[in-house]
């Protein structure tokens, strides 16, 4: 589905993996020796000095601009990065995925069940035992991260399911491809890929990482989090205190999780969201509305239970078949959306981590 963050509609990348009911092991990806930029004569500085001497970028105009400003910007070697570039491969799928993320239904014009479907792909017994397994192993981690950053266990738990089911399905596509491709060979997005594919390679050369292993998504989003590289830069964070910073490890991934959303303005204590009572047909709903609670009630809409300190909401609708829901969507909520830019995603990630809290909670 969608990231960074996500992120993944491309309003925020859709990143969320699709999943099989039986996901395989997560592969933990351990930051490796970086033969790409450490000094090192190449096979022939000559050949690559005019651009990508062989592969799917070769001696392309807009790879070799990228690479003099990584040059100029970052100090990378010319020679050495084109080397590296040499060994990315350019995917039309990759292509065809991006292309098929923009929105090509009519909207239905009466309620559909298409909240409860969204849902049931997350909250199912299997996925809430495996959270609450995900929870038990690294609660301390979790407590710690909800100490320093003010952020529940519940939602870095949610977030983590959500997105790749606590590491089963993190995505078995070269980030390197995936980045190159949409960069180089994407013009609607070209300058967010080529950003995202600067932030990867200084990455990959800070961390010591190869840049040939890392493995991700088809649009590029990393590890237990599904953190876009740039999202990496300014909000990944060295939890377990090894002296590198790894979204591939579970810890690290917990802890940059935490900070992404006291960066996103988590107000530590508050609700998230709260049902309403009543119908409002006729008024404009998502998670970007904003109504003083005062005007929804004298609409008709009731809250049915604690709004904490807030005098305003936006006003969420979900379809469940039979009618509507309403809700209000607090500042908590509206942080939850700076992950993924929508309201299924945002409560989705919200109930599973109830879901597991409960479950966890109960024996």
């Amino acid at each position: 589905m969608r990231r960074l963050v996500c992120l993944l509609t491309l309003s925020a990348l859709p990143l969320i993996q699709s999943c099989s009911s039986t996901p395989p092991p997560a592969t933990v990806v351990k930051p490796q020796p970086n033969s790409a930029f450490i000094n090192q004569t190449p096979p022939s500085k000559a050949v690559y000095s005019q651009g990508v001497s062989k592969g799917d970028f070769a001696n392309r105009p807009n790879v070799d601009r990228f690479v003099q400003r990584m040059v100029e910007k970052h100090g990378f070697d010319n020679a050495e990065l084109h080397r590296v570039l040499a060994q990315a491969q350019r995917y039309d799928w990759i292509i065809k995925l991006m292309d098929a993320q923009a929105p090509t239904t009519t909207p239905p014009t009466g309620p559909t069940g298409a909240w409860n479907r969204y849902r049931a792909k997350f909250i199912t017994p299997d996925n809430v035992q495996n959270g609450v397994n995900f929870w038990r192993e690294y609660e301390g981690e979790l407590n710690r991260a909800q100490q320093i950053y003010g952020v529940p266990p519940e939602i870095i738990v949610g977030i983590i399911g959500v997105e790749t089911r606590w590491g089963r399905v993190m995505g078995k596509t070269r980030i390197l491809d995936a980045l190159a491709t949409l960069a180089f060979d994407y013009p609607r997005r070209a300058d967010f890929f080529t950003s995202e594919l600067e932030a990867f390679l200084v990455m990959t050369r800070d961390e010591g990482m190869d840049p040939t292993e890392p493995q991700g998504s088809y649009a590029g989003a990393m590890g237990y989090g599904q953190f876009m590289p740039s999202s990496f830069q300014s909000y990944a964070v060295d939890f377990d205190g090894n002296g590198h910073t790894n979204l591939w490890d579970p810890v690290d991934a917990i802890g940059s999780v935490a900070n992404y959303f006291k960066a996103h303005g988590w107000e530590k204590g508050q609700p998230v969201a709260v049902r309403g009572q009543g119908q409002l047909p006729g008024y404009e709903h998502g998670f970007q509305t904003r109504y003083p609670v005062a005007t929804l009630r004298g609409a008709g809409l009731a809250p049915t239970g604690s709004l904490g300190n807030h005098q305003q909401a936006s006003l969420l609708r979900l379809d469940v078949g039979t009618g509507y829901q309403y809700w209000y969507g607090l500042p908590n909520f509206y942080a939850i959306t700076r992950y993924n830019h929508s309201t299924h995603y945002a409560m989705a990630v919200w109930q599973l981590g109830l879901a597991v809290r409960d479950a966890k909670g109960s024996y």
